[in-house]
């Protein structure tokens, strides 16, 4: 008689029980925290941020990269075009970036945020990449002219 109420207790645990957690897979997307760093001597260098970049895998070989460019300023600022290099944090400044790209920055009115996003070819899928916290961003305005 013990055994069926056993039986029936353990049947009962059992579904209530959460699922196994599942092993994450580094195909989803990566983050790199802190904001991107510039030794650009732009005007503008000093009143722009560049944060929150995700990276996720758009199709082999191509990355959609996406961040948030701020405005520290109390003037509007136009247009700018940036070049952005992503680098390992191990990396020496004559090694080569993970990935480059060119991007136009939208006008940032005075203390705005504006999302940006990019595609960037890349040799790397986005498992091969190092982990967020080896990553980090570096950048230089490009234009308009100082």
């Amino acid at each position: 008689m013990v055994r069926p109420t056993l039986a029936v207790l353990l049947l009962a645990l059992g579904g209530c029980s959460s699922p196994a957690p599942q092993a994450t897979s580094k195909q989803g997307t990566i983050e790199i925290t802190g904001a991107a760093t510039t030794a650009s001597k732009h005007p503008y260098a000093k009143y722009i941020e560049l944060a929150g970049f995700r990276l996720a895998e758009s199709k082999p070989g191509q990355l959609e990269v996406k961040f948030v460019a701020v405005n520290h300023s109390e003037a509007d600022l136009g247009e700018m075009d940036v070049n952005v290099r992503l680098r390992t944090t191990a990396a020496k400044p004559e090694d080569p970036p993970v990935a480059q790209f060119q991007v136009k920055v939208p006008a940032l009115g005075s203390l705005e945020i504006h999302d940006v996003s990019a595609k960037v070819n890349t040799k790397l899928r986005i498992y091969e990449l190092p982990d967020w916290q080896f990553m980090r961003a570096e950048f230089d305005i490009t234009s308009p002219a100082p």
